[in-house]
């Protein structure tokens, strides 16, 4: 019988895995694998960092359940390509089956793969796992890629739609787990520790990724409110595949439009980076580039550990130190702060959310620091700029949220705010209309 194998990355389930399901309905056996890609890990500054501790356990889990039925999840540690010449070189192998992924580095990591692959007679199969839609599947007329989301939303649906909810093509399961017989009977075998790829195990706890219904339900009236449990926090789950998308969206198309609104702007970003990956380097609307950004490494700090003196501020960026989250309405508010009261250039924070957020997500990232810099794609102009005081007003009345992350949140210890609202808006709406409005 002919060998394959199916790598792991992006997708970190058994069930519903497209790409898992097409490897095991081909009649091959099929040996999974998961490399710990040191291209990656290497580029991580904290030892502890609870998404690798996350993958870890998870990787753990799926070997478990793959071993109990008498097959095992083969794990590597190192260079992805050396790792693959090796593979391909000492066994015996017909076929290599994955999910697609959307970044550049993993683009141009799959395309040498693939090269490889090919080079040996070694068949290559990708499928669709991570995204409802991907780039080339929702176009404007003219066949260009949408940069504004209200119609690139509208198109989505239409075209989820095109069949009844539950039947769409786009949505459909994947039942990898009636194939399960098609895994291959394999030895137990070692996967490398925490401690061997040179981390350490996390205190941070990942949130589940099972939520109420009732949660989904009430996400609409509830999700602006950052002292409501009312966000699913899956984010991570989206990130690391150990969810289905497609069996979220299609909870969601059920349950709450506004959720399934969030699903969207999640493929959107990806189709962005996808056409754009310029993107990852400045400016999608390259003329904000020409903006005279400000760096003051001490106020930076501020802004980072939370000590700004405006308390929807610090409690955001103390809830993403200490937990790895931050809600998304608050998301804005820090990321504004950041860029216009402080004038600081929107990557730093790009890089900072990046290195903290467990559900870190380039195309996501990327969008949303560029939305609130005025510098993406259908970005908030440059002259709305958020009053720190009213969005606390408005979302964390009773300071609930503040409280829980700001202990010192009303007593003589709590710093005074570090840059006037008023200066610090007239100081950004200057700025930006000069750098955007040269000669004038």
């Amino acid at each position: 019988m002919e060998k394959a194998i199916f790598w792991f990355r992006r997708d970190l389930r058994l069930e519903d895995n497209a790409g898992l399901y097409h490897a095991l309905k081909s009649g091959k056996q099929v040996t999974p694998i998961f490399i710990f890609d040191t291209q990656i890990l290497d580029k991580l500054d904290d030892k502890r960092d609870a998404r690798v501790s996350f993958l870890h356990s998870t990787i753990k889990e799926l070997k478990g359940q793959l071993t109990a039925m008498g097959s095992d999840l083969k794990v590597y540690y190192g260079d992805p390509l050396a790792i693959w010449k090796t593979i391909v070189r000492e066994e015996s192998v017909s076929s290599i089956y994955l999910n697609r992924d959307y970044e550049p580095y993993a683009k141009n990591r799959d395309a040498q793969v693939k090269a490889l692959t090919s080079a040996n007679n070694v068949s290559f199969h990708t499928a669709k796992d991570h995204v409802i839609f991907e780039s080339h599947e929702v176009l404007k007329a003219d066949g260009k890629p949408y940069t504004v989301f209200t119609p690139y939303k509208r198109r989505w649906l239409e075209h989820l739609k095109s069949l009844s909810i539950h039947d769409s093509y786009f949505l459909k399961s994947y039942p990898s787990e009636q194939y399960f017989s098609g895994f291959a009977k394999l030895p137990l075998s070692d996967m490398p520790s925490l401690e061997s790829m040179g981390f350490g195990q996390s205190e941070i706890k990942v949130p589940p990724k099972q939520v109420p219904a009732k949660l989904i339900r009430a996400y609409a009236d509830n999700r602006n409110f950052p002292a409501i449990e009312g966000t699913s926090r899956l984010g991570i789950h989206f990130r690391f595949g150990t969810l289905s998308i497609r069996e979220k969206a299609r909870n969601a198309s059920q349950l709450s439009d506004t959720y399934l609104s969030e699903l969207i702007w999640r493929d959107f970003y990806s189709q962005i980076l996808d056409h754009f990956p310029h993107v990852t380097e400045g400016a999608f609307k390259p003329k904000y580039d020409n903006i005279e950004w400000r760096y003051d490494a001490e106020e930076f700090e501020m802004w980072c550990t939370g000590n700004t003196g405006y308390p929807i501020v610090d409690a955001g960026m103390r809830e993403l130190n200490t937990t790895g989250h931050m809600h998304n309405r608050v998301r804005m508010i820090t990321s504004s702060f950041l860029t216009k009261h402080l004038l600081m250039n929107w990557q730093l924070g790009e890089a900072y959310f990046a290195s903290k957020l467990l559900d870190f997500d380039l195309a996501s990232n990327n969008g949303g620091w560029q939305w609130a810099s005025g510098s993406g794609t259908d970005a908030a102009p440059y002259f709305r700029i958020f009053n720190p005081h009213t969005q606390l007003d408005k979302f964390d009345k009773e300071r609930s949220y503040v409280k829980k992350f700001v202990k010192e949140f009303g007593t003589d210890a709590y710093p005074t705010f570090m840059v006037d609202h008023k200066i610090a808006r007239e100081r950004c709406l200057e700025t930006y209309k000069r750098g955007l409005n040269p000669g004038e």
